[in-house]
């Protein structure tokens, strides 16, 4: 009797325990989706685990706050403040998002630079009033455009802007955002999660099953439905393209990536440009940078930091080239060229 009561009992354990992995499995595994509109773009947020629910609802309160403080069209944020008053101090996010931006623009030698943002408004784009300004307008806006020409104390944290220069952290601001939300969720024990920032996405960790995360790349042609697809953990994957933003006048087409030494939409042969990086701040700045630049000149640049990201162009006739470095973990239907 003993020995069948001591096997009943390791029975009941047996059952138990297997009842509590299934519980502790199903709230490891628990999913939480999150749909928001901020920053102008539809973000999607999924995170898996417990604190999920938390975590995502952390980083809904994050984007909103980021965007409060970052936003030109808001007239109490930061940053407008600051394009008002001229100098003032910092808040952290701000005075980390200056000091980023400046390392890019030496980086890149001004092909990212925050104080384009004249010239998005006289091109219409900031207020969606779209035109095409005067060449005498154009060349009269580009005498402001400089980085350089921002004083600002990292230790203080004060920072005085030039009386007609305006700064715009639009060029980082998702990538940051992405960056922030990835720290949250990690902070809540999240170990797997996805996110969307209207198309520029950041990973935590690998799909809940332990496989990659699978992320299209969209397409700027109508008749192709993506790019390709790019398998990913713990990055970012952040695109820039001339059809995001763009409107005709008198049969011609300008887009909203302006540069910095032209004033003029660029119009280089690149359609979209994607950066494949762990730092979702420098995906953002570079994924602009590179567009800017050109195939020619991205590559060599890409040659030189080849082990900090990876890039995927597609040109204007659905051409892409591939850096070797992402290559097998990239699938498309395209012709695409290897960059070595």
């Amino acid at each position: 009797m003993k020995k069948i009561r001591k096997k009943k009992w390791i029975a009941c354990g047996l059952a138990l325990l297997g009842i509590i992995t299934t519980i502790v499995a199903e709230k490891e595994n628990k999913v939480t989706t999150k749909s928001v509109f901020a920053m102008d773009t539809y973000m999607e947020l999924t995170a898996y685990g417990r604190n999920s629910e938390k975590a995502i609802a952390a980083a809904e309160e994050e984007i909103y706050r980021l965007d409060a403080l970052l936003s030109t069209g808001n007239e109490t944020s930061e940053v407008a403040m600051l394009n008002r008053d001229k100098r003032g101090e910092l808040s952290e996010d701000c005075a980390y998002l200056l000091k980023r931006s400046r390392e890019i623009w030496e980086l890149t030698q001004g092909a990212f630079d925050i104080t384009v943002y004249p010239l998005m408004q006289a091109w219409g784009f900031s207020e969606k009033e779209y035109r095409v300004p005067s060449v005498t307008e154009i060349e009269a806006l580009l005498s402001y455009v400089d980085t350089s020409d921002i004083l600002f104390d990292e230790n203080t944290k004060m920072v005085e802007v030039p009386k007609y220069t305006q700064i715009d952290f639009g060029g980082i601001a998702k990538g940051y955002t992405s960056s922030r939300i990835a720290h949250i969720m990690k902070e809540y024990g999240v170990k797997s999660a996805m996110i969307n920032l209207g198309g520029n996405v950041q990973t935590v960790g690998a799909k809940s099953d332990g496989s990659m995360w699978r992320v299209a790349i969209k397409s700027p042609y109508e008749s192709i439905p993506y790019l390709g697809v790019v398998s990913i953990e713990e990055k970012a994957v952040i695109t820039s393209g001339d059809y995001e933003r763009y409107f005709e006048e008198d049969g011609k087409r300008y887009h909203h990536i302006i540069s910095p030494k032209t004033g003029m939409p660029v119009q280089n042969g690149l359609v979209s440009v994607t950066i494949v990086c762990e730092d979702g701040t420098l995906a953002d700045g570079l994924s602009t940078a590179l567009f800017v630049m050109g195939k020619e000149e991205a590559t060599e640049f890409w040659k030189a930091y080849h082990e900090v990201f990876d890039m995927i162009l597609c040109d204007e006739n659905a051409k892409l080239y591939v850096t070797e470095g992402i290559v097998e973990n990239f699938s498309t239907e395209l012709e695409y060229e290897v960059i070595k």
